[in-house]
């Protein structure tokens, strides 16, 4: 039994060398993804995190290294459960490349493993960044989770940004683990994750094995962990479950495979499914589009610009009355620049009225690289690449967002796509909106892991910002979520239907909608600076 002991475990980690660190360190990376959606295991992540703490205990230079030397066997650690991490949460990416496998298959293994790579140099960073405040016990795991947490922030930030699979989502599978997410958002969650999860590397040998400082260690992650659990039971039970008055939506899920919308002539038999599921008879009183203040579809709903389409828009006239709107993702046309002849096009968001004119529109803000543009657009095109979508010239960026406010009901905010996934990324110009529109088109991605990571970081979003979410997926997850993350109706991945559902109210704003991520990233960076200055003083101490 002694062979058990947690203190002896750490001490085999710690002491690995050679291929069976690389091997642990990527196979516990890997198995932490388990704590997320749709498998959400958030215990897993009590066996491997601490595995990657006594890795980097373990991770110590050479004596006689000098510069960046010091640093290198941290940063590869970092880096190898890094790559782990991402592979095993991302790899579902490769499947938007066989859409169009004739053309783009041969870049699918730059997604699946190039993208990884790349994500898991700021776990690298992360890690060698962590010596600086490296020492054992408690001190270690602080600065540990606090590093993290500032480089996970930098992975969403720079370079476009790509905040996908933050380890804050594991602590939030269920709305009643959500409610500290109003408070602090998904990167002071994943500080919480970090710190929580690693407690159980304080059994290292040394100073952490001491069974007062260890019960005080375990002590403090537990209290944390059921703090966050009990808080959220206390918040929703005197949740608010009204809904907006008079506010009756139909949400559109038509199951158009991806490879469809590329076939010659398909695009009227598209465009008609849309317009039949809109006038799907689901009881007495849904037996005409005039039950609804509004039908959603879902975005790049057809392989077309509505506006050059007269038949189009004839054809959304005699579905809606007047006292229906439509909302429709589409690309829409702009100017055309004078430089190159060409006009811009968007991926947007259209509010059609009852007369089937478009009365508004939102341009997407955030666009995903290599998949709606190409970074150096015209040279690379002119040696014959192109991104997912094929169009030409990419897609253009919007250059605001704001809310659509109609006169008779609250102001909603369109997120196109992967746009919600940005937490404290909501910026917009007017008023608070009263709920959020995610409009997406995750068929490009099957039935992989993919579209459930992004249905359930969706509901998380409306959580920190105190808003409803109301999600329309071509292939699924769509969904009316409420302020609190309770999902009100649902249709699964893969299927085609049609949802009727009311607007939940926003809740008042909350403290994230407030103040954002600058105040807990602030205090997070104090922390870590503060344990790197004492360890230096301890250092100088010796």
């Amino acid at each position: 039994m002694n062979g058990l002991n947690p203190t002896n475990l750490a001490e085999r980690v710690i002491l690995l060398e050679g291929w069976r660190a690389v091997i642990l360190a990527v196979v516990a990376g890997a198995a932490s993804t388990l704590a997320l959606a749709p498998f959400h295991f958030f215990p897993i992540l009590f066996f491997t995190i601490p595995i990657f703490v006594w890795l980097l205990d373990g991770s110590v230079a050479v004596a006689g290294a000098r510069g960046l030397l010091k640093f290198w066997p941290a940063f590869k650690t970092g880096w190898l459960f890094g790559f782990g991490y991402f592979v095993a949460g991302l790899w579902w990416i490769g499947s938007a490349f066989l859409v169009d496998a004739d053309e783009f298959v041969w870049l699918m293994p730059f997604a699946v493993l190039g993208l990884p790579a790349l994500m898991a140099m700021y776990w690298g960073v992360a890690a060698a960044l962590s010596r600086l405040a490296w020492s054992e016990g408690w001190k270690r795991l602080v600065a540990f989770a606090a590093i993290f947490t500032l480089l996970e922030f930098a992975r969403g930030t720079l370079f476009s940004g790509f905040p996908w699979n933050l380890p804050g989502y594991a602590f939030m599978p269920i709305p009643a683990m959500m409610q500290s997410a109003a408070l602090i958002g998904t990167y002071g969650l994943t500080f919480v994750v970090f710190f929580v999860t690693a407690a159980p590397a304080i059994f290292a040998p040394g100073d952490g094995v001491r069974p007062r400082r260890m019960r005080r260690v375990l002590a403090t992650a537990a209290g944390l962990l059921i703090a966050h659990i009990g808080y959220g039971f206390v918040v929703l039970g005197s949740a608010d479950d009204r809904n907006v008055p008079r506010a009756q939506i139909r949400l559109i899920q038509p199951n158009i495979d991806q490879k469809k919308k590329w076939e010659q002539g398909a695009a009227p038999e598209i465009f008609q499914t849309y317009l039949d599921l809109s006038r799907t008879k689901t009881s007495p009183t849904t037996a005409t589009t005039a039950a609804f203040s509004h039908i959603i579809w879902p975005e790049s709903a057809f392989p077309f610009i509505l506006a050059d389409q007269p038949d189009a828009l004839a054809a959304i006239d005699d579905l809606l009355p007047d006292s229906t709107h439509l909302i429709t993702g589409a690309m829409r046309r702009g100017a055309t620049a004078s430089d190159t002849g060409q006009a811009a096009i968007y991926n947007s968001t259209l509010l059609l009225n009852g007369a089937g004119q478009i009365v508004a529109h939102r341009d997407k803000t955030h666009l995903v690289p290599f998949g709606e543009y190409l970074p150096f657009q015209d040279t690379l095109e002119s040696i014959g690449l192109r991104q997912l979508t094929k169009q030409r010239g990419g897609f253009a960026i919007g250059t605001e967002r704001e809310a659509v406010k109609e006169r008779d009901w609250p102001a909603w905010l369109p997120l196109i796509c992967y746009e919600i996934i940005f937490p404290g990324g909501l910026k917009f110009n007017g008023d608070r909106p009263g709920w959020l529109i995610n409009l997406t088109n995750d068929a490009w991605f099957g039935r992989s892991v993919g579209p459930y990571q992004h249905a359930h970081q969706s509901i998380v979003r409306g959580v920190e910002e105190g808003l409803p979410v109301i999600r329309v997926a071509n292939s699924g997850i769509s969904f009316v979520s409420d302020a609190y993350g309770r999902v009100r109706k649902s249709l699964p991945l893969g299927v085609q239907g049609v949802i009727d559902a009311r607007i939940p109210r926003a809740r008042d704003e909350t403290l994230f909608a407030k103040t954002g991520n600058a105040p807990w990233l602030i205090l997070i960076c104090i922390v870590f600076l503060t344990l790197v200055g004492v360890r230096l003083v301890d250092t100088n101490r010796l």
